[in-house]
């Protein structure tokens, strides 16, 4: 059997260096705020190509306090609308409407994944002051385009890098491209903790500061707290393992780009949609495939294949984020295509405009595991992978 994912196997190429790092920290007899937690911040920043990197508890936090940080600047004000892609995780939403704003849902492109671009500007409305950018599955979604629209209405550009550590755009990377950028290292990022933990990085001074601030219970002096703030610090044994990590990041992102490769050239199935292939074999994007998602019209029949042959095959957005809980619309009609709607069924193959897409609950990543044995290659679920690959097999 294929695991979806050995964080041991993953963390046991580099764990002399997590060994000696963590006890490095045992021994200091310091925890919290650091050199070790310093020496990160200033590295990760470094890598990102940003002047700040400020660590925190989790991937949901680093996002909440950057919406909170912009409040307490009077930037934004209750009520304000976000424009957020509706094919993202949960944390984005919630970091959203924790602060009391809008989430506002743009559609995805069915080519990427991500938000479409062109629907953006038709979502905008006079309360409209950021776009949320989600780099999602390890595919950079910032383009020229969505730029241009922030910087014509004036919006704030937040990435939600959490699941794109290293990508690029051009010369730059994900997580520098807008006003400020959240990222989770979640042991199962590509850069992955062993517990939770978080970033924002900027190059905004007085964001940075204030994001510091908030996550110190609102205390930029010991005992004095000027904001309520809340408790999200970024350890200094969790620190310490992602320095000793990030070293190799780029090599391993790399072999994530050459295990995905074969799979957009050697899978050849019409039953099967390999969302991004034609721009990814054209040169005209960067991932770092943290997930490697397709579409199948077939799903439960593919899923049930893939267990019989031990192939793992987690779903993921089983249900439209607009279809659970509460409206995510601020006026009823202020928009055609937005508020709550039904969650959308396997086999309901329309958007709800009524277009012919298949909706963003088919979606299931096969993830690449960058640690590909010999023996894995062998055996009986690389065997059914590889018919997979080349014939109708349901």
């Amino acid at each position: 059997m294929i695991e979806y994912l050995s964080l041991q196997k993953i963390n046991a190429l580099h764990e002399q260096e997590i060994v000696e790092a963590v006890e490095k920290v045992v021994r200091s007899g310091w925890y919290l705020h650091g050199q070790a937690t310093e020496r990160f911040e200033r590295h990760y920043a470094d890598f990102i190509g940003t002047r700040h990197c400020i660590g925190c508890g989790n991937g949901l936090d680093a996002l909440t306090l950057i919406f909170r940080a912009y409040k307490e600047l009077g930037v934004l004000h209750d009520g304000d609308e976000i424009l957020v892609p509706a094919n993202t995780f949960v944390a984005s939403i919630l970091s959203i409407t924790e602060n009391g704003l809008q989430p506002i849902l743009v559609e995805p492109d069915y080519e990427t994944l991500e938000i479409d671009e062109r629907l953006i500007e038709s979502h905008i409305t006079d309360r409209t002051r950021a776009l949320l950018l989600v780099h999602l599955y390890g595919r950079c979604a910032y383009t020229d385009e969505v730029a241009e629209q922030c910087r014509r209405h004036g919006l704030l550009l937040i990435e939600d890098n959490a699941q794109a550590h290293g990508c690029r755009y051009g010369n730059k990377r994900t997580g520098s491209l807008g006003n400020a950028a959240a990222h989770s290292f979640y042991p199962g990022k590509n850069l992955g903790a062993m517990g939770d933990a978080g970033a924002v990085t900027t190059n905004d001074d007085q964001l940075a500061q204030m994001v510091r601030a908030m996550g110190n219970y609102g205390s930029s002096r010991k005992y004095v707290f000027d904001y309520v703030g809340r408790n999200s610090r970024l350890d200094e044994i969790q620190a310490a393992l992602l320095d000793a990590k990030l070293k190799y990041l780029d090599e391993d992102n790399k072999r994530r780009q050459q295990i995905a490769d074969r799979f957009y050239r050697e899978i050849d199935n019409p039953r099967i949609t390999l969302p991004g292939k034609r721009r990814w074999l054209n040169g005209e994007e960067d991932n770092v495939f943290h997930i490697f998602p397709i579409l199948c019209a077939d799903r439960d029949v593919l899923q049930s294949y893939l267990k019989e042959k031990g192939v793992p095959h987690p779903t993921t957005s089983p249900t439209l984020l607009c279809g659970v809980g509460r409206s995510f619309t601020p006026r009823d009609g202020a928009h055609p295509s937005r508020g709550t709607v039904p969650a959308l069924q396997p086999d309901d193959e329309r958007r709800r405009d009524g277009s012919d897409h298949r909706p963003t609950e088919w979606v299931w990543p096969l993830v690449v595991d960058k640690v590909d044995s010999e023996q894995n290659r062998q055996n009986d679920a690389q065997a059914a992978m590889e018919r997979l690959w080349k014939q109708s097999v349901f």
